[in-house]
């Protein structure tokens, strides 16, 4: 299977992906930033050329509190409480962030192989409950900085969101890439709309939420071809976890341990397109500033979009 050919990759073909896309050793033993390695001094500069308009846009959701998001998307509300007296105020803040509700950033410790090992080839004993010595957030505390390009799925299809049985594939990135009159290069944040908020407006009770459309596994091919620095998305991954054997979603995979590629989860990208297509262009720079906590499996994060 190859980009080209635009066909699904078998089971077989998916699994070889371990090996194919495994970027172990690649930037050193000691690495702990995995593919965000391609984001260069001469990539940043160039995203920084980018900034024209001198516009900022959030790409995040609201922290996901019961009050603002109830149902099976939000299993461990977070919690929010004020304290007022009669000087000031000030508040708490907890957050359970992996899943489908907060946006937020996963780190190379968060997936672990089928054998027990994280990126680079790490025992997954160097994640304990006191935190992960190894692939932790702590290491992208001096911010994430790049050229995000927003692929715009139902813009390009002429559809409200990503349908059930119509995935993102590879070559769909590849498609939308030339329609947008952008050239994929290395140190891309690939950030691609699927629709979110349309999806869910329309699909309230939709229980089953690791089974909602989203991007096919053959989009691995095309982020490591391109060498992307990560993936950010909307809905995440299409319903193929039994079809491929994977332990985790198959994105998940494959990109966070294999690969050593942070995963954006659950981001907003409806101003965004609403910018993007404003201006005519869908290429800006992206800055991400993970919280700085010491052996975290990621962050929540508020993404911005500056042109």
């Amino acid at each position: 299977m190859s980009l080209p050919d635009r066909t699904i990759p078998t089971p077989e073909e998916f699994n070889a992906y371990k090996e194919r896309f495994r970027n172990w050793g690649r930037w050193g033993d000691d690495d702990q930033l995995g593919t965000l390695n391609h984001i260069t001094e001469e990539v940043r500069q160039s995203a920084a050329g980018l900034v024209r308009a001198g516009r900022t846009v959030s790409c995040a959701r609201p922290l996901a509190t019961e009050k603002v998001l109830s149902g099976p998307r939000n299993g461990k509300p977070a919690e929010h409480r004020m304290s007022v007296g009669d000087m000031g105020s000030s508040d708490y803040i907890g957050v359970s962030y992996h899943g489908f509700a907060n946006t937020h950033i996963d780190a190379l410790c968060h997936i672990f192989t089928i054998d027990g090992q994280i990126y680079n080839g790490r025992p997954k004993s160097d994640v304990t409950t006191d935190g992960a010595t190894n692939n932790s957030v702590e290491f992208w505390r001096h911010g994430i900085v790049t050229r995000g390009v927003l692929y715009d799925v139902p813009r390009h299809r002429r559809t409200d969101h990503v349908a059930f049985g119509e995935p993102v594939h590879g070559w769909d990135l590849a498609d939308i890439a030339e329609a947008e009159g952008v050239e994929p290069a290395s140190g891309d944040a690939v950030l691609v709309r699927c629709g979110a908020t349309e999806f869910w407006s329309k699909n309230p009770d939709f229980a089953a939420i690791h089974m909602a459309p989203g991007l096919h596994a053959s989009t691995l091919e095309f982020l490591y071809e391109t060498e992307a620095s990560l993936l950010g998305w909307d809905l995440m991954e299409a319903p193929e976890r039994e079809e491929y054997d994977a332990p985790a979603m198959p994105i998940h995979t494959v990109a966070i341990p294999y690969m050593g590629m942070p995963l954006l989860d659950n981001a907003n990208f409806e101003k965004l397109a609403a910018v993007c297509a404003e201006l005519g262009r869908w290429e800006f720079q992206l800055v991400i500033a993970p919280l700085y906590v010491k052996g975290g499996t990621g962050s929540p994060v508020n993404p911005i979009a500056v042109f």
